[in-house]
């Protein structure tokens, strides 16, 4: 545990003191985002473009997290056990790409549709189902969404097939 903690450290210092726009905190067994790091970046948060929270053990992003990292551009959350996102994720207007790739969602997280700068989208590997296609189709700048291994209805799926496409969809009928 100590190791873990001495790790986040680390990282987080040097992103303070080397002045960097990317916090990685990869694997570092963190079951939350620690309140300590929110002390430490706070005068920096507006700076911080892209942080990596990948392969982790968190259940879930707080609604400060959001309100404190309000320039992100970039958000990987891959590999956590996720349940879901707070409604305050839709505020961020300069997101591109987030990645929620394997965790534990259930549903479709529709306050990203909200976001006008979003570009990529990833969410293979959870347990979703429905696919609100209609306010995807809505946004702006999406490019790509991937629900490759995720249980989508057959309906949907043959939908999404029909769907007039502005943006790439992966999903598990794909080859």
């Amino acid at each position: 545990m100590a190791e873990a903690v001495a790790n986040v450290a680390r990282r987080v210092n040097a992103t303070v003191e080397e002045e960097k726009d990317t916090l990685d905190l990869s694997n570092c067994k963190l079951i939350s985002f620690p309140d300590g790091v929110f002390r430490v970046l706070n005068s920096v948060a507006e700076k911080i473009h892209i942080i990596t929270l990948a392969d982790n053990e968190m259940k879930g992003v707080t609604s400060k997290f959001f309100k404190t990292f309000t320039q992100l551009r970039e958000l990987d959350l891959h590999g956590n056990v996720i349940t879901k996102l707070p409604d305050v994720v839709g505020d961020l207007e300069h997101l591109t790409s987030i990645n929620l790739a394997n965790n534990k969602l259930s549903v479709f997280p529709e306050r990203l549709t909200e976001i006008q700068s979003l570009e990529r989208i990833n969410l293979e590997g959870n347990d979703i189902t429905e696919v609100p296609m209609e306010k995807l189709q809505a946004m702006p700048a999406l490019k790509c969404i991937n629900l490759k291994s995720n249980p989508l209805d057959n309906n949907l799926l043959t939908a999404i097939q029909q769907f007039p496409q502005t943006f790439e969809i992966q999903t598990t009928t794909d080859n």
